[in-house]
């Protein structure tokens, strides 16, 4: 058997490839939507993709199931189970709790586990001929590494009312067909620490069955009403983008074969782009970014956290023109279409705005934020980070603005008052101060030191 875990660690998804080396047929699931990967891993592997899978429709990115079959004449295997509302609306070969997906020597057994979504299913490996045992489950968004999936999606990003607590019900179901597998199964979930998917994930990429009715929190509850309670008490904020990842998982949308090409715009070019509306993101790093600006520009860096943020802060219609350097271009790109961020209008190197960037945002410390505290009575000190990290602890006497709703809060913050921003440990910060100068605010300070820096004690 061939295995193989593909992570992107910009999003904390994880993904697979599996083959037989057999016959030389390979299985994906829940691929990503830059499909390259996939493909460079079967050739050099001297596998054919024959086989497409998802555990459900997804929110968190843009699945690659569809590019790749367009590329592979590859089938998909997709769930028709929870009802006709959660049914994939394109063509596919349709599972259902107990069918078997067969591959060479290998065999996938479907089962299906309700509770982050209705549709959602499981698949259970076993290696012919070395076992008739079960010795993997693909268990997508259902169960995790010290967590399990989220029910509450459908209801905060998809907007579907009163299927959070039905999920979750439905969540207790499927996990008591979980604990009686046996212990030594190996579990290989959909996401790792990081991931809006739920609130607990681990760090570490896999484990077993043993290992989670041990240490998973979700395994230690033995009333299904602690459980509901228990958890969807918590959730992090769902990021503004997954409804429509629902809805173009769920339906056909159009199919992007490959990393797009994108024309470097000149000076002309890119104030035209300015004059129009278009989102124009600076990816540098928020130092630089403070420094020394082009005005109404949005500074999300280029790391880990670029697609969360660039799906949180902008918008579907809207073209997007990204300030970055063209070594790091495709980078971005990628990290874009996997959230179906497609209307990349164009780039331009930051040297080449040098005339254009005449904006800063003023950075303070934190003797200067606490001096700050003590001198300006009118003062709007702003903490951006989610709610429970809010709750958690705050600078006293800070508000609650969360950055990625920020947009919906704007009436709450006052213009002709001081502002003073924060978060942990900067970088929301960074988003937040550039959206609000953006929208004209412009007596505004930032702390970059965050509750990180804020919580130290002097050694």
């Amino acid at each position: 058997m061939f295995f193989q875990q593909v992570y992107d660690k910009s999003l904390a998804q994880a993904s697979y490839i599996i083959g037989c080396q057999v016959n030389g047929e390979a299985i994906v699931i829940d691929a990503k939507r830059d499909v390259d990967t996939y493909l460079e891993i079967a050739k050099q592997n001297n596998l054919r993709i024959t086989k497409l899978v998802e555990t459900h429709i997804h929110a968190d990115f843009l699945s690659g199931t569809r590019e790749l079959a367009a590329i592979t004449g590859a089938t998909m295997y997709l769930s028709d189970e929870g009802g006709a509302d959660w049914q994939y609306q394109f063509p596919h070969h349709g599972l259902k709790h107990g069918d078997v997906i067969t591959l060479g020597n290998l065999t996938f057994e479907i089962l299906h586990t309700p509770g982050h979504t209705p549709e959602s299913i499981s698949l259970l490996l076993i290696d012919h001929p070395a076992t008739t045992h079960p010795v993997m489950i693909f268990t997508g968004d259902f169960v995790f590494v010290g967590d399990v999936g989220r029910p509450d999606l459908l209801e905060v990003a998809a907007g579907i009312a009163g299927t959070k607590e039905w999920g979750a019900a439905q969540m207790y179901a499927s996990l008591q067909r979980f604990v009686n597998l046996p212990g030594f199964v190996q579990v290989w979930p959909g996401h790792g620490a990081g991931s809006s998917c739920g609130k607990a994930l681990g760090a570490v990429p896999n484990s077993t069955v043993g290992y989670e009715k041990l240490r998973n929190w979700a395994l230690e509850e033995s009333s299904e009403v602690d459980f509901v309670k228990r958890l969807l008490d918590g959730q992090p904020a769902a990021p503004t983008y997954f409804k429509e990842m629902k809805m173009r998982n769920k339906g056909e949308r159009p199919l992007l074969l490959e990393v797009p090409a994108i024309p470097k715009l000149s000076l002309e070019e890119f104030e035209t782009y300015q004059k129009q509306d278009a989102q124009i993101v600076d990816v540098r790093n928020k130092l630089e970014f403070a420094a020394a600006h082009v005005p109404k520009t949005l500074n999300i860096q280029l790391n880990n956290s670029f697609a969360t943020w660039s799906g949180w802060m902008l918008n579907y219609e809207q073209p997007i023109v990204l300030i970055i350097t063209e070594s790091k271009l495709e980078d971005a790109l990628r990290k874009l279409m996997r959230i179906g961020m497609d209307h990349v209008a164009g780039f331009i190197e930051p040297s080449e705005i040098a005339s254009l960037a005449t904006a800063k945002t003023e950075v303070v410390d934190k003797a200067q934020l606490k001096q700050l505290i003590d001198t300006e009575p009118n003062l709007q000190l702003l903490d951006v980070r989610n709610a429970d990290e809010y709750k958690k602890g705050h600078i006293d006497g800070a508000q609650h603005v969360f950055v990625g709703t920020m947009s919906k809060q704007l009436t709450q913050i006052s213009k002709e008052r001081p502002i003073a921003l924060y978060c942990q440990s900067g970088d929301r910060a960074a988003i937040a101060s550039s959206f609000l100068q953006a929208k004209g605010f412009t007596n505004l300070k930032v702390y970059f030191g965050g509750m990180n820096d804020w919580t130290k004690t002097a050694e």
